[in-house]
């Protein structure tokens, strides 16, 4: 039996991610040595990383436009370029508020260049349709483990150095995505079917106008917002709710950890499902999973057992959203202009990771409580389990007549 193998770019796509989503994810790790420094207290720290994670989405348009135009290597380059200066300069300020230009602004460039907009955006032009999903799945795990392996290794840093020593160290890292993405290259490998040139005949005008007409991007919007608002509340309030049940701290970190590392084997597996059957039910089914787990999570009384199958479950369907979000965009629009489309698309996730935090703090403090915020996201799951259903992921007809 014919096994596909996954071209060298896709592997160079797994470097990428690995460094630059593994330094994100560890920057709450800082919050403490950060804020005891400047001696601002956490809420200071907090919003640099809320406008990172904003700008983040933010830029992603943008330099999705970019890499369509003059290719992903220049632009992840100057991301990884980006980043290390937001780094360093974070390392070096004496002044509180530079925080907000190094760690917030630049950082977040850095990010949206070298992050899964960009990369999946190249993998798509080498990979064939019937193995995006799976190509973007893969990827999304490696990313995944990124996350996971990093953490760690930063909490030795600060047993080590001081937090100044360590945002250096990760600086340096960044070069590894400069040589990751040195060795990119698309054009050699892009097919020269009829479909390739007439996709390539269409301008990011046309581009842009076809899928703002199109039901299906906008619905596909709308779930990817709503995976922003579960990721970002459960990430932000999960440990908060656990201490609120009497539970020690040790059980949020379990839960945390069993998220990331479920999260690898499911964003394959949905990635894998995607590929062989219809991409957007296979969205449904994500978000109908979700919806049972959360709402089973609220339900049932909250112990150290249940804390750590909910995060397995959770982790489970966590970023599984990413390669058939990517996966449903590259097969109804193509490929040649998938940075700037998910970009968009990946604005939205971004929108609801801002407001799934925030809210979860506003209503806490309005009800003392979490119970509302958990039931908006279980409707939430629920509403966007129904409105992948409707979508239609066949190629426009533009592309269907190039092919035929």
């Amino acid at each position: 039996m014919f096994t596909f193998r996954f071209p060298f770019l896709v592997w160079l796509g797994i470097g990428i991610l690995i460094t630059s989503l593994g330094i994100r994810q560890s920057f709450g790790i800082f919050m403490m040595p950060v804020s005891d420094y400047f001696h601002t207290g956490r809420e200071f720290f907090s919003f640099a990383i809320a406008l990172q994670n904003l700008l983040f989405g933010a830029f992603q348009p943008f330099v999705g436009m970019a890499a369509d135009r003059w290719g992903p290597k220049r632009i992840i380059i100057s991301g990884a370029i980006a980043y290390a200066l937001g780094l360093y300069l974070t390392s070096i300020t004496v002044e509180p508020t530079m925080i907000y230009l190094s760690l917030g602004m630049l950082v977040g460039l850095g990010l949206s260049a070298t992050s899964y907009v960009i990369v999946l955006g190249a993998v798509a032009k080498v990979v064939p349709a019937e193995h995006a999903a799976k190509a973007f799945g893969l990827t999304t795990a490696a990313g995944s483990f990124g996350m996971f392996a990093m953490i760690p290794g930063t909490q030795t840093l600060l047993s080590i150095y001081d937090w100044q020593s360590a945002m250096q160290i990760f600086a340096v890292m960044c070069s590894f995505i400069v040589v990751f993405a040195l060795f990119i290259n698309t054009a050699k490998q892009e097919t020269k079917t009829a479909h390739r040139v007439h996709e390539d005949l269409q301008t990011l005008k046309e581009a842009l106008k076809e899928a703002f007409t199109h039901k299906g991007y906008w619905l596909i919007h709308i779930g990817f917002f709503v995976c922003g608002f579960h990721v970002m509340f459960i990430a932000t309030h999960l440990p908060s709710y656990v201490l609120d049940k009497n539970l020690p701290a040790s059980t949020a970190a379990m839960a945390l950890a069993y998220v990331g590392i479920f999260n690898i084997m499911g964003s394959y597996f949905w990635g894998a499902m995607a590929d062989r059957y219809s991409k957007h039910y296979v969205m449904s089914a994500l978000y109908f999973v979700r919806t049972a787990v959360i709402a089973a999570f609220v339900l049932i009384p909250t112990t150290e057992l249940t804390a750590g199958i909910f995060g397995a479950a959770i982790g489970f369907c966590w970023l599984g959203t990413v390669p058939i979000t990517s996966g449903l965009v590259r097969q109804i629009f193509g490929a040649r202009y998938l940075s700037t489309l998910y970009g968009l698309v990946f604005f939205s996730h971004q929108v609801g990771s801002f407001l799934g935090a925030w809210t979860g703090g506003v209503i806490y403090d309005y009800y003392g409580s979490y119970e509302p915020i958990w039931w908006s996201a279980v409707v939430l799951a629920f509403i966007s389990a129904l409105i992948h259903l409707p979508i239609n992921d066949k190629p426009v007809p533009r592309l269907r007549m190039a092919t035929a």
